[in-house]
């Protein structure tokens, strides 16, 4: 069992200090630096598993990626070579099993976050393989990774006239029934659409008609989920919220850090525990020198995390590199927000197939 202690003064620490910024030779035969981050997250912004897991390995094995920044449009590298774990974030990642072998025989951790919602009735994501599909996809990347690898979001919690709390409630224990032994957590969030113009126009554009979640309503609903969570076999699951500033607390929901520095660690020392030295480093610790002749899984770790800057205010995630891009997620689920028009999604998506195993996600750039 991993014990976790936080320390504002970490000591000890092992030399494994890796370079922020790395040498790159471009596929053209240009030289550069790019950043070299130890944690990935691949994706917030697309989902890379489902639709992008051939040019993913094919990156990594070439050592670095294009990337371009979504606010400014100027293009940079992330170099590969200092990896250590990948956060994936993925509604269907049936692709990425294939190539988990690889990713442990580079002595790449890994965790994913698995959206697992249950609108198949409602028409809200219509490019999904069915609910049936999703879970055995689901079991077999626990099999694989570990069930404290393979985290279940429900996520966004979508309110309408039909989709009501109750209802919203007997699809998420019908979910977590299937899920049970399968993970040990299960992540919410809220759908706000009124903060969010590109949701709303989808919406809109589809005929949905939502509505917003008070929080008073948010509470209701905390307290009837925790209840149904803990007449689950074996007490159900950790709840969590993810960035949501409501607090559930008296519910027992916390609120969540999806890349978690302590469940990353847990993780990599079962995946890959000589490769995790310089991903303690990264995460601001160290092991306690007290425990030097105690078998790594056991000993005490001193942590001081970086929370991510590029992230909403009530994001409690440990700082990574994201390397996807907006406007690039073909399963075009009608609450996205990471896609403008479904007409830009699928030119990208042409563009991409063109040249699947280029330098960014949208082709070679200059």
């Amino acid at each position: 069992m991993l014990e976790t202690h936080f320390a504002t003064k970490p000591t000890n620490a092992p030399n494994t200090m890796l370079r922020s910024t790395l040498t790159i030779t471009r596929d053209d035969g240009r030289t550069g630096e790019a950043a070299a981050p130890v944690i990935l997250s691949a994706s917030r912004r697309t989902d890379i598993p489902a639709f992008y897991a051939e040019w993913f390995m094919a990156r990594l094995a070439r050592g670095y990626c294009a990337w371009r920044n979504p606010f400014s449009g100027r293009q940079s590298f992330v170099a590969f070579g200092n990896v250590r774990f990948v956060v994936f974030w993925s509604k269907n990642p049936k692709p990425l099993l294939k190539h988990l072998p690889e990713l442990q025989r580079r002595g790449i951790g890994v965790m994913v976050h698995f959206t697992l919602n249950d609108y198949e009735a409602e028409g809200l994501e219509p490019q999904l393989a069915s609910w049936e599909d999703r879970i055995d996809t689901f079991r077999r990347l626990s099999d694989a990774l570990g069930p404290d690898a393979v985290l279940w979001r429900n996520d966004p919690l979508v309110l309408t006239p039909e989709l009501t709390t109750d209802r919203l409630l007997e699809k998420w224990t019908r979910t977590a029934e299937a899920l049970a032994g399968f993970t040990d957590s299960s992540i919410m969030s809220f759908a706000d659409i009124a903060d969010y113009r590109k949701v709303r126009n989808n919406l809109v554009r589809h005929g949905i008609d939502t509505l917003e979640w008070s929080e008073d309503a948010m509470r209701a609903f905390g307290a009837k989920l925790s209840a149904a969570n803990r007449a689950l076999p074996g007490g159900g699951f950790t709840l969590s919220t993810c960035a949501e500033t409501v607090n559930l607390s008296a519910y027992g929901i916390t609120h969540g850090r999806c890349v978690d520095h302590e469940r990353i660690l847990r993780v990599a020392l079962r995946q890959v525990p000589d490769r995790c030295s310089a991903l303690l480093e990264a995460l601001g610790g160290r092991f306690d020198p007290a425990d030097a002749e105690t078998p790594l899984p056991a000993r005490r770790i001193l942590l001081k995390p970086k929370k991510d800057p590029g992230q909403r205010p009530a994001c409690g995630c440990h700082a990574a590199k994201d390397i996807g891009q907006y406007d690039t997620c073909p399963h075009l689920c009608r609450y996205c927000y990471a896609n403008a028009k479904p007409e830009t999604v699928l030119r990208n998506w042409r563009t991409h197939c063109a040249a699947p195993a280029a330098e960014g996600l949208l082709g070679d750039a200059p």
